[in-house]
């Protein structure tokens, strides 16, 4: 299958967690795919002018029933790309009652209402830290602190519905990354930027890969396309080229050509620092971030290469420099702006501050 004018066309879409990273990136994309209709949801604000002519941006809690029962019905919704989550920064209470309480009301109602098709967001993060590589959809699962937990119970609630008969796709993507991702990966733009060394937990040596956001917008599209026979599946998603991290951050320090370079770091000794850090609050590295930054971390495709013909068009290096790009067009609003707890808005670099004057 592939990407086409009219692939979505038909298609009424409702995208949950609609302000966030992944959803601005759907909005600049499903309309070009022939979807027939865009809705947003969420509880934080929508920047102004980032979404298609004509799209719903509205601020609805996935955890209210009666909320998302009329948004879904008055919107005659019949496909739901959920990407809702409290990521790892969040209270451990909002991390469950948004992935797997609001997970679960979504598909209530989208049930209830008869909808076509859902994509659940998920994450690797269902993986761990384990020892075996390439990763295969069904190895073991083993979430990493609340987070992880919540994205195991969220695809538990999944199959839940597809017993009742629900057309769902789960995707589980790599660490993914593309222009307007903030986040942890602005402190590293933020770094290179500044011709700063830039400390890697451990040798380097190990391969962990990431994936541009772009080539995740194809993945989800392809899944609402795709043939309920074939897509009501759970698939992995990544880039397809990716070197050891030495190498990917070496390039992006080559890129920016200031002297920024890697620098490996004894993984014995920084990682339990990370760890008093996070548990003081003076950081904001969350355990998943620096606990599995020395080990090997990556998924085999092969799955849905098959069954839907997906095909990432970039590696590592291309979204890492990418994105960087867009960091340095827009750095100057970007220091403006307040630091929170998404991928859309700047971290506070904490104590990192202080590492970064020496470096």
């Amino acid at each position: 299958m592939k990407i086409t004018p009219d692939l979505l066309k038909g298609r009424r879409i409702l995208v949950t967690g609609g302000a966030g990273f992944l959803g601005y990136h759907l909005g600049q994309n499903l309309q070009n795919m022939g979807a027939s209709y865009l809705a947003f949801n969420d509880i934080d604000e929508f920047p102004n002018g980032e979404y298609p002519e004509g799209s719903l941006l509205i601020n609805v809690d996935v955890r209210d029933k009666d909320a998302m029962n009329k948004l879904i019905k008055d919107n005659k919704i019949n496909t739901i790309i959920h990407c809702a989550a409290a990521l790892p920064l969040w209270k451990k209470e909002e991390i469950f009652s948004t992935n797997v309480g609001g997970l679960r009301t979504t598909l209530e109602t989208a049930h209830a209402n008869n909808v076509e098709k859902f994509v659940f967001i998920c994450s690797t993060a269902v993986y761990g830290v384990p020892d075996k590589h390439p990763l295969v959809e069904d190895d073991p699962v083993d979430g990493v602190g609340s987070y992880g937990i919540s994205k195991i119970q969220g695809e538990g609630v999944c199959r839940e519905f597809m017993e009742k008969g629900m057309n769902i796709t789960i995707i589980r993507p790599k660490t993914f990354i593309g222009t307007a991702r903030l986040g942890v990966f602005q402190i590293l733009y933020d770094w290179v930027d500044c011709g700063k060394r830039i400390p890697i937990i451990g040798s380097g040596e190990n391969r962990y890969q990431l994936l541009e956001v772009d080539d995740l917008v194809a993945a989800i599209a392809l899944s609402v396309a795709a043939d309920p026979k074939v897509s009501n599946d759970t698939f992995n998603v990544g880039a397809k080229v990716f070197q050891k991290v030495k190498q990917d951050v070496g390039a992006l320090c080559d890129f920016a050509g200031n002297g920024s370079r890697p620098m490996p770091t004894p993984a014995f000794l920084v990682k339990p620092a990370l760890a008093f850090f996070e548990l003081i609050k003076v950081s904001p590295l969350y355990k998943w971030v620096y606990g599995t930054a020395d080990k090997d971390s990556f998924v085999s495709t092969e799955k849905i290469e098959k069954a839907l013909g997906w095909e990432p068009k970039f590696s590592n290096e291309d979204a890492l420099i990418t994105s960087h790009k867009w960091y340095l067009e827009n750095k100057e609003l970007l220091q403006r702006k307040t630091t929170g707890v998404t991928h859309r808005v700047g971290w506070d670099q904490g104590i990192l501050k202080l590492f970064k004057r020496w470096l």
